[in-house]
């Protein structure tokens, strides 16, 4: 299940986008378009910052603006920065995980097939896809 922070952050995402600006756009003005909690954007944006997907400015003038153009970043990319991954299953999730059932296991083909799909589907949507959907 993809949780607040990761919709969230596509909505943080958007909304900058969507200001079609290099200037930066502080945090409140995104809170009050979105109609979210600004302290809970911080932990966010904080996030997204660290990961590459924002640069930040502090001060006068400061706030967020996008690293790239938007339709480099994909919705995949976003969700995976502040999910963590998407895999369904953990031994999907971490190459490291050791399951004693790996060779035998009649589901694994199931699940490596539904992760695809998840990945695919994410990974096929720019953030540009978002901008574009008439609501």
């Amino acid at each position: 299940m993809i949780s607040t922070k990761g919709r969230y952050a596509l909505r943080v995402m958007l909304d900058i986008a969507e200001q079609n600006s290099d200037e930066f756009v502080p945090l409140k003005d995104i809170a009050e378009r979105q109609e979210l909690s600004k302290k809970y954007l911080e932990i966010i944006v904080k996030d997204m910052v660290s990961g590459g997907l924002l640069a930040a400015a502090s001060g006068r003038g400061g706030g967020y603006r996008l690293k790239r153009p938007a339709e480099e970043y994909t919705v995949g990319e976003i969700l995976e920065k502040t999910e963590g991954t998407l895999s369904s299953v953990a031994c999907l999730a971490d190459p490291d995980y050791e399951c004693s059932r790996r060779g035998i296991c009649r589901t694994l083909p199931m699940w490596t097939e539904f992760d695809k799909m998840v990945h695919d589907f994410f990974y096929g949507k720019k953030l540009t896809d978002l901008m574009e959907t008439n609501i």
